[in-house]
């Protein structure tokens, strides 16, 4: 999947980058942008033909590309900000405005729920899980992707992210989806590849902690910097299953049982 997928049908102003979510066109964001995106490049086959809910759909670039393959996409989101932006920029998308902890859909109306990077911001996860389960069709997949507690808030009780409410390591994304009601078809994580491991090394270990550094300080950035996280691309980052605690963010599949 090419970084090409991600179209703008549509011009509209962009939405602010607060934090809370990640945003397509933005240079010094690209690096956090692409690792979103491969969940979406790596899972969109799974769309192919089907009626999707996503849920928490943020800017709407994922429900845009999910609206390549799709017979139909239903976005969601609470916020009023994002529910127009997505209705302005990208008409392929069927926007709706609602809580994710009570989905304004009927029982067993899709094939798919998409939820990415989002339950984490959720106070009640079991919740929203039980709710994906009431939407989906006997059989239907919810695909889901969550940074990885253990690497994204190490050593720490509460998350490092403001926005973020629970975090989650692999074992506890697994609990909850079981509780939920859930048969776990796949469990994996997002991890650097070559290039960006070479990143690491480049910038004294860390891509990630060169970026923070440079935020947290509120100085312009390097222009080396900006270059290399610019030019990041989705297959920098590669999904596997192997030493699961040590990616970057999980990926799940999970299936309600027929």
């Amino acid at each position: 999947m090419s970084d090409a997928v991600v179209s703008t049908e549509n011009h509209a102003d962009p939405l602010p980058l607060t934090g809370e979510r990640t945003v397509p066109g933005i240079a010094e964001e690209n690096y956090w942008f692409r690792r979103h995106e491969i969940a979406y490049a790596r899972l969109l086959d799974r769309c192919a033909g089907r009626v999707v809910l996503e849920a928490g759909s943020g800017e709407g670039y994922g429900a845009n590309m999910i609206a390549e393959v799709a017979e139909r996409v239903i976005g969601l989101d609470y916020d009023d900000s994002a529910v127009a932006h997505v209705r302005a920029r990208y008409p392929r998308v069927e926007m709706m405005q609602g809580n994710l902890a009570d989905l304004p859909l009927d029982n067993d109306s899709v094939d798919i729920v998409v939820n990415f990077q989002v339950i984490e911001h959720l106070w009640d996860q079991a919740q929203f899980l039980r709710e994906c389960l009431r939407v989906l069709r006997p059989g239907g997949q919810l695909l889901i992707s969550t940074p990885n507690r253990i690497t994204f808030s190490p050593g720490r009780d509460t998350p490092l992210n403001p926005f973020h409410t629970r975090e989650l390591n692999a074992a506890e994304l697994d609990e909850l989806l079981v509780e939920a009601g859930f048969q776990v078809e796949l469990m994996t994580g997002v991890h650097h590849g070559a290039k960006l491991a070479a990143l690491d090394t480049k910038w004294g270990g860390s891509i990630i902690d060169a970026q923070i550094e440079r935020a947290l300080a509120g100085e312009p950035w390097p222009a080396e910097l900006t270059a290399d996280v610019a030019a990041v691309s989705t297959d920098d980052f590669e999904l596997r299953t192997a030493d699961i605690d040590a990616s970057l963010d999980l990926v799940a599949i999970a299936v309600k049982p027929q």
